[in-house]
């Protein structure tokens, strides 16, 4: 019977400094002195292992862990010796064990039979955050990774800690203190609780930013270049460096500061000042709230350019490089404009080269001369092979026909490659609305050894079709309103219902809208609408048509005199129940809404209406032509609303011809680009061949407007201008400037049309429902507030307006963005009154908030300042819900 012995073999010398902080294992365990043979630890002796077990451990099988030894059974070790020492090492590197300690169980004819005890690190049994928000919790989970099961190490510990500080860095809190602590859980043995308790503090600001050295530049040409790293607003700045500082952020950040950091040596650089360098720096606390940085800087001298030459231009002469680039002999070493002119800017000499296939091209400027203040520059450049594209590959389209993406594209097969093509693609798949414009990610995917290249679409799909469901109480009982916009239509497969996605038949991209209002007896609208961008599918020309009915009933006299003090306070549709009438002007009375019906006052509107539009080449393919030929049909009885006519029935058929352009990038939100519309819509000219005598014709006379005559003329242009470049910063304030302009016109001025005019102000999005007159919104006046001296028809109007936009979410599940506007505007009752400069102003803020299923809506708070139809009281404070987009 062998004798049982324990002997730590571990030797102290190699491991106590590797290991001080665990648990001591490096000394000789003795289970039994008497037992303990005669082993010598100044001579090594040479034993082979004659087995290997390991004790302490139930999750992990015995053979992982002898693996992680490196030891095997038949192996021959000294003891003492490196075997040993190298094996507890590897264990302690791994982290997952608190002791380990190897034993000898048995020494016996120059064989040892080993034993590995380990004591295991407890696991993760649940993890509470305090001190912290949801939201950033949830941010830290993700980042931290710390899971229930995961085994306890210290250095998942430390990596914790790193990450919360770094988190909290990222959002300004520098000074957060973190605890970690580890609970044993009763219920379980070997499992802890761990409670990771964060004290955010404030979040530390930037009191001042000192520089020291710099003579050249100004501190506020320094502290401006600094984007994310700004002071405390100070009034002693100047104006325009008091308004950055005041919407500009003031929390520190490490990250942003490094970046600053190298935007202050990019500044220097773009004064010519080449060899700028930050001596040093230093953060140092100005309280427990904030700090002062001290930047020291070696300005340099600077340098000018002593000349320019191109090396290796085949392609294009040294002439036309030149007049691109823009920088001469003479001119400041302007390394930032040299960056932009070669590369980035939309007219660079590279874009010269990859709108006309040269994909492989590079321009490399090397500084061949340097003397004094000068110095001599060499672009040199590679042109290489044109790039004809091979393969176009269409990722994340889960909602279209491919092919009906592909004809948006002009990109294809075969053509050479063009960066300006690649863009104007992005572009109009963005257009399409299908997609998110925030993440479209076009990949060229160059092959130089065959020339090609393979262009990979990678977009993100998201839902456009929308569902507008709206209900109200008004005095005539419960207002309703559904509407049903289908914006991926498929009308070649509506009689293949196998081919439907849901309930209808889609995949084509045209427009199939479905709406409904009524208030039973009262009020009534039904609309269908269909729209074909690329009709017949080969070009993209687009196919429009839509017919709609809607009639009104007038109020009875005897409501009308018990509850209306002003008889145009009265409305139907959007000014009538939903924002100015019934729904938010207080003219309920209890039980009388019984006696409002009056069948005999009414009104009914039938319309039909079919348009073809054409996308023109010249000027340029931004324009679209239109032409709309339209049919309105106008049923009264009694009908008290138009002064020139009460009863009877009345056509108009009119064509609208149209000239738009449209470059903007986003229809959602949109960062550059502009939008032109000119219209022109005209009836037959009925009096001058039916020769009848409208100077003596009474205006109740039903034959005078049996046919509607009149010439409409319409322009509205929005421009779009970013505050810094869309490519480099997404979420860059935009301002929007529109301009609008309408007349409406007569063939005889005893024949002035009683439709068609401008019922103007407040949200304008009533559109033609109300009184068959074409809305036009003011914000900060009350709907149909200004119409005319009259204060009823508008046959000309005006409205400027400014608006500058921020963007607070931009994701495909919602964008969401807040503005500040300013407008002017007026309604005029004879064309000849027209004055550009005789208008109503307003101004205020608002938001709008697109959701995919719901589409654009948003409110807007308005003042207006000016007086309107006499009245004794300017616009005021007005408050406008917006639905839907406006041209």
């Amino acid at each position: 019977m062998y004798k049982r012995i324990c002997l730590f073999l571990m030797l102290l010398a190699f491991a106590s400094g590797a290991f001080a902080q665990e648990s001591d294992t490096t000394r000789v365990e003795v289970e039994n002195p008497a037992d303990v043979p005669d082993i010598s630890y100044t001579l090594a002796r040479k034993y082979k292992i004659a087995d290997i077990k390991v004790t302490g451990i139930k999750d992990y099988d015995d053979f992982v862990l002898i693996s992680f030894s490196g030891l095997s059974v038949g192996d021959e070790i000294s003891i003492p010796g490196e075997e040993i020492t190298d094996a507890v090492k590897r264990f302690w590197r791994h982290g997952l064990f608190s002791d380990v300690k190897i034993l000898a169980s048995k020494i016996e004819d120059g064989k040892v039979w080993l034993e590995i005890r380990l004591k295991q690190r407890p696991r993760i049994s649940d993890i509470t955050y305090s001190g912290v928000k949801k939201g950033e919790r949830e941010d830290l989970e993700a980042r931290l990774g710390l899971r229930k099961g995961f085994q306890i190490t210290p250095n998942l510990m430390d990596r914790a800690k790193t990450l919360i500080n770094k988190y909290f860095d990222e959002k300004g809190f520098k000074n957060v203190e973190i605890d970690i602590v580890e609970r044993e859980n009763p219920a379980k043995e070997g499992e802890v609780f761990v409670d990771i308790n964060i004290k955010k503090n404030q979040k530390t600001k930037i009191h001042k930013i000192h520089f020291n050295g710099n003579e050249a530049l100004s501190d506020a040409t320094l502290k401006k270049a600094m984007k994310k790293t700004n002071e405390k607003f100070s009034l002693k700045n100047d104006f325009k460096s008091s308004i950055r500082e005041m919407f500009s952020t003031k929390k520190f950040v490490t990250n942003e500061y490094e970046n600053d950091k190298q935007n202050l040596i990019a500044k220097y650089n773009e004064h010519g000042y080449r060899d700028a360098v930050i001596l040093k720096d230093s953060v140092v606390n100005y309280n427990n709230k904030k700090v002062d940085i001290f930047i020291d800087i070696d300005e340099g001298q600077k340098y000018y350019l002593k000349d320019i030459n191109f090396v290796g231009n085949t392609k294009y002469p040294t002439e036309v490089l030149e007049g691109l680039l823009g920088m001469k002999a003479g001119d400041v070493y302007n390394q930032k404009k040299l960056e932009d002119r070669l590369i980035k800017d939309e007219d660079a000499v590279s874009n010269l080269y990859y709108n006309n296939g040269y994909l492989f091209f590079s321009a490399d400027p090397v500084e061949v001369d340097v003397e004094n203040d000068s110095i001599a520059l060499e672009v040199r450049i590679t042109e290489g092979p044109q790039a004809t594209i091979n393969r176009i590959i269409i990722n994340g389209n889960d909602r279209l026909y491919e092919d009906i993406v592909r004809r948006e594209l002009r990109t294809k097969p075969g053509m050479l490659f063009s960066r300006e093509d690649l863009m104007r693609s992005v572009r109009e798949i963005a257009q399409m609305g299908h997609f998110d414009p925030e993440n479209m990610n076009p990949v060229p995917v160059p092959d130089a050894e065959n020339g090609t290249v393979d262009i990979e679409y990678n977009l993100v799909s998201k839902a456009n079709d929308q569902i507008e469901f709206s209900a109200g109480w008004g005095q005539t009982g419960i207002i309703g309103k559904l509407s049903l916009k289908f914006t991926n239509f498929s009308m070649k497969n509506f009689l293949h219902p196998k081919t439907y996605k849901g309930i209808i038949p889609q995949g084509e991209g045209q427009t199939l809208t479905l709406s409904g209002q009524t208030n039973g007896r009262y009020y009534q609208a039904y609309s269908i609408s269909f729209l074909d961008p690329w009709f017949g599918g080969k070009r993209p020309n687009t196919f429009s048509a839509s017919v709609y009915y809607s009639k009104q009933t007038d109020m009875s006299t005897r409501y009308f005199n018990n509850n209306f003090n002003n008889y145009y306070n009265y409305g139907y549709g959007y000014n009538g129940y939903g924002y100015n009438g019934y729904g938010y002007n207080d003219y309920y009375n209890n039980g009388s809404y019984e006696y409002a019906l009056d069948p005999d006052k009414s009104i009914q509107m039938l319309g039909l209406s079919i348009g073809y539009g054409k996308r023109l080449n010249w000027p340029d393919d931004y324009f679209q032509f239109m032409a709309t030929l339209n049919y309105q049909l106008y049923i009264m009885k009694d009908w008290n609303y138009f002064l020139n006519v009460r009863n009877g029935t009345c056509n108009n058929i009119n064509l609208e011809l149209s000239l738009q352009r449209s470059s903007i990038d986003n229809p959602t939100y949109t960062r550059y680009g502009s939008q032109f519309l000119f219209s022109v819509a005209a009836t037959p000219p009925y009096s001058l061949w039916d020769g009848k005598d409208y100077a003596h014709m009474t205006a109740d006379n039903k034959d005078k407007y049996k046919f509607v005559e009149y010439h409409k003329w319409k322009f509205k242009a929005k421009i779009f201008t970013p505050f810094a470049s869309p490519i480099n910063v997404k979420r860059t304030p935009v301002l929007m400037t529109r301009v609008e302009y309408g007349f409406l016109g007569s063939y005889n001025k005893n024949k002035q049309s009683p439709f068609e005019t401008f019922y103007m102000g407040g949200d304008g999005m009533t559109g033609y429902g109300i009184y068959a007159m074409e809305t036009i919104g003011l914000r900060g006046y009350e709907n149909g507030s200004i119409m005319g001296n009259n204060g009823q028809y508008g046959y000309a109007y005006s409205r400027l307006a400014l608006e500058l936009r921020y963007p607070f979410l931009l994701e495909p599940s919602s964008t969401i963005y807040g503005l500040v506007f300013t407008e002017a505007g007026n309604a005029w009752a004879n064309i000849g009154d027209f004055n550009p400069f005789d208008l109503k102003r307003s101004a205020g803020v608002g938001v709008r908030i697109f959701l995919p299923m719901i589409g654009m809506m948003g409110i807007d708070w308005g003042y207006g300042f000016d007086k309107v139809n006499g009245s004794r009281d300017a616009g005021g404070s007005q408050f406008h819900f917006v639905i839907g987009q406006e041209f």
